[in-house]
């Protein structure tokens, strides 16, 4: 006696369906891992930190007249001298406890911008050069002769990550200038060694040197000059506050952006997508990319999945005939 095959039930279809909508939803999020490892650099965490425009390790020495818009502070040796010749619009911690905390803060400050990846390789003189965010790396020295250009593209958010395996030389008279929403709060330059800005520099970021930091006469920092280990070397230096302008924008379309190395806020960039480093040539370079799914890639998961459940319903039917 012949049987006809039996017909699958209600919930092996169910099941079968179901295994399919797993499997679609896999594949998006094993698209989702391979965008995200190259996601866009993250802002480096200070902490404590933040609130200083200058810490250091072994003292802080000053000659000529000083400004310091921030905090100053000095651990595990509090020496601070010329203390006479700097104006502290902040607070002089010397070797307090905070100054103390944030010493702690800026080693994971430190760690965190040495670690940020993955990394454009600098390849001689940043002067000429105009970048978009990313993370930037020269296993040893990192050189400015003249203007280097940070380009934000829109996005005021927009993080700068600089990595030098040994120093950071800045020559007399060079300059970092921020365009199209960059901002000083935003750019770390992680220093393996030590740094030295040259005189009359115009520069802009937060300096984390494992050792020391020497200003030449007349520099300006936009920014924080945080030494862990070493000193901070201070001659007719203003440091201004780092901080980031707060977004007023209701839309997308009209954000506050910098476009001199003063960082001062003017009208009228629209946001658009960053990534890669534009030479002075018009050549150009990827940089560290965008941790987004885009709307092509969830379009193609969504036809695997359907076409996969509805391939299950025409096997199904097939048996039942």
């Amino acid at each position: 006696m012949n049987t006809r095959p039996q017909k699958p039930t209600h919930a092996r279809t169910a099941t079968l369906v179901r295994g399919a909508v797993v499997a679609g939803a896999t594949a998006a999020l094993i698209v989702a891992g391979a965008s995200l490892s190259s996601a866009e650099p993250l802002d480096v965490p200070l902490g404590t930190a933040e609130s200083f425009v200058v810490l250091a390790g072994e003292g802080v020495t000053a000659t000529g007249a000083n400004t310091l818009n921030g905090d100053i502070g000095t651990f595990p040796n509090p020496s601070i001298s010329g203390a006479g010749t700097i104006t502290v619009n902040g607070t002089n911690h010397g070797g307090d406890g905070v100054t103390q905390d944030a010493k702690a803060d800026l080693v994971n400050a430190y760690l965190n911008a040495e670690g940020q990846g993955p990394t454009t390789p600098i390849t001689g003189d940043l002067a000429g050069l105009t970048l978009t965010s990313g993370v930037y790396n020269n296993a040893s020295q990192v050189l400015l002769t003249g203007a280097l250009t940070l380009n934000a593209e829109g996005d005021e958010n927009a993080v700068f990550v600089f990595q030098a395996g040994s120093d950071l030389i800045v020559g007399s008279g060079a300059a970092v200038v921020l365009t199209n929403g960059a901002q000083a709060c935003n750019v770390y330059w992680q220093v393996g060694s030590s740094a030295t800005l040259g005189s009359s520099s115009s520069f802009n970021g937060t300096v984390l040197a494992l050792t020391s930091i020497t200003f030449d006469p007349g520099v300006t920092l936009r920014g924080r000059a945080l030494a862990r280990n070493g000193n901070v070397v201070l001659n007719n230096t203003t440091i201004l506050d780092a901080g980031c302008a707060a977004t007023t924008d209701d839309d997308d379309t009209d954000d506050d952006v910098t476009d001199d190395s003063s960082g001062t806020p003017v009208r009228g960039a629209s946001d658009v997508p960053v990534g890669g480093v534009q030479t002075g040539d018009g050549s150009s370079i990827a940089g560290s990319g965008s941790a987004s799914l885009t709307a092509g890639t969830l379009f193609a998961t969504a036809v695997v999945t359907v076409g996969a459940v509805i391939l299950i319903r025409r096997r199904i039917r097939s048996r039942e005939l």
